[in-house]
């Protein structure tokens, strides 16, 4: 695997926007490689500009970069080079924030931060809870990275928000590994996440309803709206040390709703990241 970047550039503390542009597990459609390329384009379009609602001014903010994307030379060995290559962010104490990339890509960049946060707490939103033990054949489809994280001890704690596609099996493996889920349903305006230590938040665009973002896989009416996430992420606790935006699919999003959404999203997770910095 190659990639476009000079991590000796990389300051301390930073954070690295780094795109993963892998779709070979997902389960349904191919299409989110692309997600990367489409969410960068959202963000730098005119019809908007980078500062956050918290009045951040990413154009001139020298606290984060982005680094392009990964460039995968050989499928075999994605799952290992993924996590290679964000354990070297973080042997500079480099903060990364993902652009997928279906939510297989997940996996290895946790098993990267697991080794320098001991005590992980991973937030997930998501309409799916991903927790399949095996899924069409592939331990490692976009329906089961959570299962695998969980069984390998490599975090603390996981919370779900938005699930709303929990099958009895799936419903089985939370039990077994005692994860708190908050269904959609029970998601209110005044949904604060109590959490303290490092922070590892995976973003997959689907917990968000259709009418917010089409543009995806796997839609799930009854999902959240832009707003109720936009405040979740802003009501975190904890330090957020990690993040990935996964799932958008390009070919569902003729007209980009969905790109704009994860654009935003991105911003104010990017914002949140460098209000709290490297070592609150």
């Amino acid at each position: 695997m190659g990639r476009h970047f000079d991590i000796e550039c990389l300051d301390p503390g930073m954070v690295a926007v780094l795109g993963v542009p892998s779709d070979e597990n997902s389960s349904y459609m191919r299409g989110p490689a692309a997600g990367p390329t489409i969410i960068r384009n959202a963000l730098r379009c005119d019809a908007t500009n980078l500062s956050t609602e918290c009045g951040l001014d990413l154009s001139t903010h020298s606290g984060w970069t982005d680094l392009g994307d990964l460039v995968f030379e050989n499928q075999a060995s994605a799952v290992a080079d993924i996590e290679r290559h964000f354990r070297e962010l973080l042997l500079r104490d480099v903060r990364a924030l993902a652009l997928g990339g279906d939510h297989a890509v997940t996996y290895p960049i946790v098993r990267a931060h697991a080794d320098t946060y001991k005590d992980l707490t991973l937030v997930h939103l998501d309409a799916h809870p991903d927790l399949y033990d095996i899924f069409n054949g592939n331990r490692f489809s976009n329906a089961c990275p959570f299962a695998r994280i969980m069984e390998q001890g490599l975090a603390a704690r996981l919370v779900q928000v938005g699930i709303r596609t929990m099958t009895p099996h799936q419903q089985d493996q939370a039990n077994r590994f005692g994860v708190e889920v908050i269904r959609a349903a029970d998601v209110g305006a005044d949904l604060s996440l109590e959490l303290a230590g490092p922070v590892y938040l995976s973003l997959d665009i689907d917990v968000l309803d259709p009418a917010f973002a089409p543009g995806v896989s796997h839609p799930e009416p009854g999902g959240l709206s832009t707003r109720d996430v936009i405040s979740i992420i802003g009501n975190m606790g904890g330090q957020i040390v990690g993040a990935d935006i996964v799932e958008l699919n390009p070919r569902r999003d003729p007209q980009g709703i969905t790109a704009m959404v994860a654009a935003k999203l991105l911003k104010e997770i990017l914002g949140k990241m460098l209000r709290a910095g490297p070592n609150t």
